[in-house]
C-alpha cells in the first residue's frame, strides 16, 4: 500500500518480516551467545562482536528502513524508538531527524564508500596485516594465544621480512607491532582513510557491517545482516590467511607465504569483493537519500 510516497506494510506483513529477521539473527549469533555464557572464545567468529560494538540483542531489533511505514504500530514500543515517528497508526523512520542529527557522520560514510567504490582494488597485500601484528612480538603478547603460529615466531618474522607490507587500512595498521610499522609502504591515519581505503582490503569489506549499523535505522535490517554475513566470511578468510594454525577451528590455512597460497587467497577474495561492491552501493543509496533529506539538494555520486 502507498501512503504519500511511502510503502506501508500491513501489520501481518511486517510482523512476519520482523519474526524472520529475529530468527536469522538468532541463528547467526547462537554459537557466540553459547560461548559467551560458557566463557569460551573463538578468534574468528567472536570478532564481529568484539571488534564491532553491535550486540546480538541490538542486532536482533528489526528496522524496515527508509520509506517504509508500519501500519497499526503507533501503540507499540517501536513508536518511541529513537529516530522513529508516528502519523496516525503508521510508524516509520524519521529521516529528517536522523539526517539532521547524524549529518556529519553520514557525509563521512558516503565519502568513504564512494571513494572506495571508484577505486581499483589493490590485491598484493595478501592479508599480511595479521602477520605484522605479531612481528617480533614476545609469545606472551600474541593476541590469539589459543592458536599456535604455523611457522613459529622465527618463521613468521621471516615471512614479514621477505614481503612488502602494503596495508592501506588504519584499523588494521594501528595494531602493527612497532617493528612492523616502518616496513609498511604507507602510514595510514584516520584523516587519510577516505584517501586510502580500497576494495581489495579485507577490513574495508568487513567495515560495511560497521557502516550499516551506524546508518541504522535508515538501513533495512536485511541489508545489515547481508553486511554481517559478508563480514563473517571475510573474517574467516582473514584468519585462514593469517600466521595462526586455524585447523583446530575446522578451517584450512591458506599458505600465503607460497605462490600457490597466494593464488588460493586471491581466488577466495574475488567473490567476496563482488559481494562487497553490491552492498557498498546499496549503502550509498541510503546515504544519498538521507543527505537529500538533510539538504534538499539531490546528491550525485562521485
Amino acid at each position: 500500500m502507498e501512503n504519500r510516497g511511502m510503502t506501508v506494510l500491513a501489520l501481518t506483513q511486517w510482523r512476519d518480516l520482523e519474526a524472520a529477521h529475529e530468527a536469522r539473527v538468532d541463528a547467526a549469533t547462537e554459537a557466540h551467545r553459547r560461548r559467551r555464557a560458557l566463557g569460551e572464545k573463538h578468534p574468528t567468529e567472536d570478532f564481529l562482536f568484539t571488534y564491532y560494538p553491535t550486540t546480538p540483542t541490538r542486532l536482533r531489533r528489526w528496522h524496515p528502513g527508509l520509506g517504509v511505514g508500519l501500519d497499526r504500530a503507533a501503540g507499540l514500543p517501536r513508536a518511541s524508538w529513537r529516530f522513529y515517528g508516528a502519523d496516525d497508526q503508521i510508524v516509520s523512520v524519521d529521516a529528517a531527524a536522523l539526517a539532521t542529527s547524524r549529518a556529519e557522520g553520514i557525509r563521512f560514510v558516503r565519502d568513504l564508500l564512494s571513494a572506495v567504490d571508484g577505486r581499483e582494488p589493490q590485491l598484493r597485500c595478501f592479508a599480511l596485516h595479521e602477520w605484522a601484528m605479531v612481528y617480533r612480538l614476545p609469545a606472551e603478547q600474541v593476541r590469539h594465544t589459543q592458536l599456535p603460529l604455523r611457522l613459529g615466531p622465527a618463521g613468521t618474522d621471516a615471512v614479514v621480512e621477505s614481503h612488502s607490507l602494503r596495508c592501506t587500512h588504519i584499523d588494521a595498521f594501528r595494531f602493527f607491532t612497532p617493528e612492523a610499522v616502518p616496513r609498511n609502504a604507507l602510514q595510514p591515519r584516520r584523516d587519510t582513510q577516505v584517501a586510502l581505503d580500497q576494495p581489495g582490503c579485507l577490513h574495508a569489506g568487513m567495515d560495511l557491517y560497521k557502516w550499516a549499523t551506524k546508518l541504522t535505522p535508515a538501513v533495512p535490517s536485511e541489508l545489515v545482516m547481508d553486511c554481517f554475513d559478508l563480514a563473517r566470511d571475510l573474517r574467516r578468510l582473514d584468519m585462514q590467511a593469517s600466521p595462526y594454525d586455524v585447523t583446530v577451528l575446522g578451517d584450512e590455512p591458506i599458505l600465503i607465504e607460497t605462490p600457490v597460497g597466494k593464488a588460493d587467497y586471491l581466488a577466495a577474495l574475488h567473490p567476496l569483493m563482488t559481494r562487497a561492491a553490491a552492498l557498498r552501493r546499496r549503502l550509498l543509496t541510503v546515504c544519498d537519500a538521507l543527505l537529500q533529506v538533510a539538504s534538499g539538494v539531490p546528491i550525485v555520486r562521485g
